[in-house]
């Protein structure tokens, strides 16, 4: 007869007991009548504050994509810009997202800001910015900012750490400091035009207060959802 084998024992790991990871959240809390008429001008006020809070980087989103079949995908990019037209950011438009989002053009943003225990959350269609918009855009980076777009096809496996540098140095040779570069034919700007904007304040024993924005054919809607 055959002893039973022993079940292996699960490996250890340093990371602390996560169960046990909590805090309570205690600011001010976040009522309807508080609220902007619309959500950009509400994310305007909020950004606002996350800036004079301190916050490093606040424009720095996560935005989350899907393929044609629906696998999703999620990264950090940066806002740089946001109107009544919707929230815009830049990219390689080969990149992972890029070609995510010409096959189906829908995202969301998360906005974690942390330290004041608030996030934005907005969903929303997407569509390309036009090339003026994306020009003027482009001349605003730093030179070197410029010439990493030429040298990253963005998303593709590259050989080495060396092989990109190369590409950069090539670049740095093609167009030296001062002189004008190029916008990448392969680059640009994504809107995404909300369809939802979430303002999420942390509360005590995690009763947080959810106000989500919904577009409609007379305006913005404003529901309160459960934490």
């Amino acid at each position: 007869m055959q002893t039973p084998e022993r079940a292996q024992p699960a490996h250890q790991t340093s990371v602390p007991d996560l169960a046990r990871m909590r805090r309570q959240y205690a600011e001010e809390g976040l009522a309807e009548q508080e609220l902007a008429p619309d959500p950009v001008a509400q994310f305007d006020r909020w950004f606002t504050q996350a800036e004079q809070a301190g916050l490093v980087e606040p424009n720095a989103m996560v935005l989350s994509t899907a393929d044609a079949e629906g696998r999703p995908s999620a990264r950090t990019v940066l806002l740089k810009g946001v109107d009544e037209r919707g929230f815009v950011f830049f990219t390689n438009y080969g990149s992972r997202k890029g070609t995510e989002l010409a096959a189906n053009p829908n995202a969301a943003l998360l906005f974690p800001w942390h330290p004041i225990e608030r996030q934005v959350i907005v969903t929303g269609s997407v569509e390309r910015t036009g090339r003026d918009e994306t020009a003027a855009y482009f001349r605003t980076r730093p030179h070197g900012s410029q010439l990493g777009a030429w040298a990253s096809e963005q998303s593709s496996p590259v050989a080495s750490r060396e092989v990109l540098e190369q590409r950069f140095a090539e670049l740095a040779s093609r167009y030296p400091e001062g002189e004008g570069v190029p916008v990448p034919p392969f680059w640009g700007g994504f809107r995404v035009i909300p369809r939802t904007v979430e303002f999420w304040q942390g509360r005590t024993n995690r009763l947080h207060d959810r106000l989500r924005y919904t577009a409609g054919p007379d305006g913005w809607t404003v529901e309160r959802l459960c934490p």
